[in-house]
């Protein structure tokens, strides 16, 4: 990699700089190349790393810094993910340490992205600590921070070079624009959805997402946790392995606007007290469990105009929770289509609301089923309460609408 970067370049705007194989303010189709441009932009002050047309091979996850946009060319400039590679620690790794003994450190490189991973002792509960390579000596990996966690051998520790395509951990005004992203899901192991996916996001805000293609990612598409005013719009989320579209715990705000989300678990997953959002015009197919899902803690959102096709249980899911005040309350579901949900082995429903929702509005919704395996249109199950449905059509259906609360509580 190299850097013919004109400073002269920095204008009103903030600092414009050029990423690509070749005739570029940084040379380079590797994460190095991007994540140089990066660095110095944010340094300066912020601005715009334009990312040219190419295929970028990633040896590890593209960090996002606040006040830095990152720019491509659609579907010619391709993040991709390299194959993920997997070894055990020879030795015990306490939380503290700098430095962790691979069996193998053939698969590793300096600069790039490392995972490790074990179980807890005391708990048996899988834990992860995310790093970036230093240096390495022998079959020593040097890391950039300490683990935190106790990766022991008797908890089966290993390293392995999972991470995501771009991320984010407390950034700040960032647009991400026209960009290809490849998760490589062939020649890469599971990344748990809490610790990544395609885009993974972390105590953020003001993130915008636009003109975004994500695609074939073990694990989650687009996720992001205890952010805030995060809006993600025209992208094409595809063939994920868990869930498309993941606005996670604690995020308030997030606007989600005319996607396509096609071939993942969930397609839009409504997480841990994920509030005050909007989901609008989105085109949903073929999720292999819900089309859309909520729960705990979901409250104040409005589900309005999406078309939701094709899911392998339920096209819109109130999740159950352990108790009637964690349960998705007050939320808007209005203008939407719902068609075809189940399969031969899975009776589906169009909408389905668990025990102890709340005040939910259920407004001119069409529920469809053409495949013959949705079994009912709306599901409602005794303890939903002040729920309001006004002008839902249904259509090629028996069931259309299965209540099992008493009188006494509609």
């Amino acid at each position: 990699m190299t850097s013919s970067l004109n400073v002269a370049s920095k204008g009103n705007s903030g600092m414009k700089v050029t990423v690509g194989p070749s005739g570029a303010d940084f040379t380079g189709a590797t994460h190095r190349a991007i994540q140089s441009a990066i660095e110095m932009v944010a340094r300066l002050g912020g601005g715009t790393v334009h990312l040219l047309p190419g295929v970028y091979e990633l040896g590890n996850a593209v960090h996002l810094r606040s006040h830095v946009h990152l720019v491509g060319a659609g579907e010619k400039t391709v993040l991709f993910k390299k194959p993920s590679f997997t070894t055990q620690l020879i030795e015990d790794a306490d939380w503290y340490v700098r430095q962790v003994a691979v069996a193998d450190p053939s698969g590793f490189e300096t600069g790039g992205g490392l995972l490790l991973r074990s179980c807890d002792e005391k708990t048996a509960k899988e834990q992860f600590s995310k790093h970036t390579i230093l240096r390495i000596e022998g079959n020593r990996l040097h890391l950039d921070g300490i683990p935190r966690h106790n990766h022991w051998i008797a908890g089966a520790a290993t390293a392995g070079t999972l991470f995501s395509v771009v991320a984010g951990n407390d950034a700040r005004d960032v647009l991400i624009e026209n960009l290809t992203l490849n998760g490589n899901r062939s020649q890469n192991e599971w990344l748990n959805d809490s610790q990544g996916g395609c885009i993974f996001l972390q105590e953020c805000e003001r993130i915008h997402m636009r003109g975004l293609r994500a695609a074939d990612f073990e694990g989650d598409g687009i996720s992001w946790q205890v952010c805030h005013d995060v809006v993600v719009e025209d992208c094409k989320i595809v063939n994920h392995r868990d869930l498309g579209l993941h606005p996670g715990s604690g995020s308030q705000r997030s606007v989600i606007r005319n996607n396509e989300i096609a071939g993942c678990a969930d397609g839009l997953f409504w997480c841990w007290g994920v509030r005050h959002g909007v989901a609008e015009g989105n085109v949903i197919r073929k999720s292999s469990r819900h089309g859309i899902s909520l729960g705990h803690r979901d409250t104040d959102n409005v589900i309005r105009r999406n078309k939701v096709i094709d899911s392998g249980e339920k096209g819109l899911f109130f999740r159950p929770e352990r108790s009637a005040e964690t349960t998705a309350h007050r939320n808007l579901v209005e203008d939407n289509v719902f068609e075809n949900a189940g399969s031969e082995k899975t009776p589906g429903t169009g909408i389905y609301l668990s025990r102890g929702v709340e005040d939910v509005v259920l407004r001119r919704n069409r529920v469809v089923d053409r495949s013959g395996f949705m079994s009912v249109g709306v599901h409602i199950e005794s303890g939903v309460a002040r729920l309001t449905m006004e002008g839902n059509v249904f259509e090629g259906m028996k069931n259309e609408i299965e209540d099992l609360r008493s009188s006494k509580n509609q």
